[in-house]
């Protein structure tokens, strides 16, 4: 399986597209704002899913465009934010009417829970809810990877000053969805660089050193 990565629109965020070389089937993970790189590289490819990490404008932005360019995929998301992908006061794109159109559909084919399985081709990965930065977070683990959305990202976590965002459960997701994976495991985050389960295990300051986050230490919040 190859995993792409795509840098979209004004949030710089990461969408990724999972590609089963063996059955040409792929996914698209988090499609953001802008997607025409995106759209273009799935021409030709059988797209089964497009998988929702959670439903902050920045990670839906691009679902309308991307759903349309792929009628057969299913929208996959948890329950507790199914309603955010079609209203806008939830999912944020309200409060940027200059710069972003509201994100109002298309709603979810699958409703996701912690444990679920998720396949690609011959390809099954897990679904692990890990709540914080928003309350209907999920992370996708695979072989040797995880989609981690905004909860982990090199050095840093996501930021819990939205609606719904708690410090404190989002540390404990982290520590108990991610950082049970081997230490070899791959990150790729919903922005910035990938880095590694071992590396963050080791550096992540946020994480580590609880009391310095809570106590409103250096780079708290990350988008």
């Amino acid at each position: 399986m190859k995993i792409h990565t795509f840098v979209l629109g004004m949030f710089q965020e990461n969408c990724y597209l999972l590609v089963d070389e063996a059955t040409n089937q792929a996914v698209i993970v988090d499609p953001g704002q802008d997607p025409d790189e995106v759209i273009a590289a799935i021409k030709g490819l059988d797209v089964v899913g497009i998988w929702i990490t959670h439903a902050h404008l920045d990670h839906i932005a691009g679902l309308r465009e991307v759903k349309a360019a792929a009628p057969n995929a299913k929208v996959m998301i948890h329950e507790v934010e199914k309603d955010w992908l079609t209203d806008p006061l939830l999912n944020g794109s309200a409060r940027y009417p200059d710069y972003i159109d509201p994100i109002d559909g298309p709603g979810a084919d699958v409703l996701l829970k912690h444990g679920d399985s998720v396949t690609l081709g011959e390809h099954k990965m897990e679904v692990r809810f890990a709540p914080g930065h928003s309350p209907g977070h999920v992370v996708f683990v695979g072989d040797g990877f995880v989609l981690a959305g905004d909860t982990l990202f090199n050095n840093g976590i996501g930021r819990t000053d939205l609606p719904g965002g708690d410090t404190a459960q989002l540390i404990q997701s982290i520590r108990e969805q991610l950082y049970t994976l081997p230490e070899d495991t791959t990150v790729y985050s919903g922005h910035g660089p990938t880095t590694t389960i071992g590396r963050e295990r080791q550096s992540n300051w946020a994480v580590n050193d609880k009391s310095d986050l809570l106590s409103g230490g250096p780079n708290v919040q990350w988008t």
